[in-house]
């Protein structure tokens, strides 16, 4: 019997081994923490997060690890420090399941990745036309 397709983020889990599951929930927690107005959507079959149109992040569970996409030159440079003892290779970063990352890790990945897809949260959007331009 084929397994049932995956269109949203808890089909993804549900599809996940238990001990995956669990850590990749947290993983989903720490990210939904980090972005409250993202969207979550699943995009080339794993779990991402949309904001004003545009995938911010998105992770994936695998055997031994779990991955976060995409890490670029700002996420690798501000974190480099946190992120030295896990594995990075063209823009993902692998966290192992037995060792899961810290929370505020993922967070603060995720907000760095708003700023580095370019992608503004409609509220930083409108405090910063209130508050006039920056001189």
């Amino acid at each position: 019997m084929p397994s049932p397709p995956i269109e949203t983020v808890d089909d993804y889990l549900a599809a996940q081994p238990e001990a995956a599951r669990l850590v990749l929930e947290h993983v989903r927690a720490s990210i939904r923490k980090a972005l409250p107005d993202a969207e979550e959507v699943i995009s080339y079959k794993m779990p991402a997060y949309r904001l004003n149109g545009r995938v911010v992040i998105y992770f994936a569970g695998w055997k031994r690890h779990y991955s976060i996409y995409p890490a670029g030159d700002r996420v690798l440079t501000e974190l480099k420090n946190e992120l030295a003892p896990y594995e990075i290779d063209k823009g993902t970063i692998r966290f192992p399941l037995a060792a899961p990352a810290p929370p505020t890790l993922i967070e603060r990945i995720a907000k760095l990745r708003i700023e580095e897809s370019g992608v503004v949260e409609p509220a930083q959007r409108a405090k910063r036309s209130r508050s006039g331009p920056k001189t």
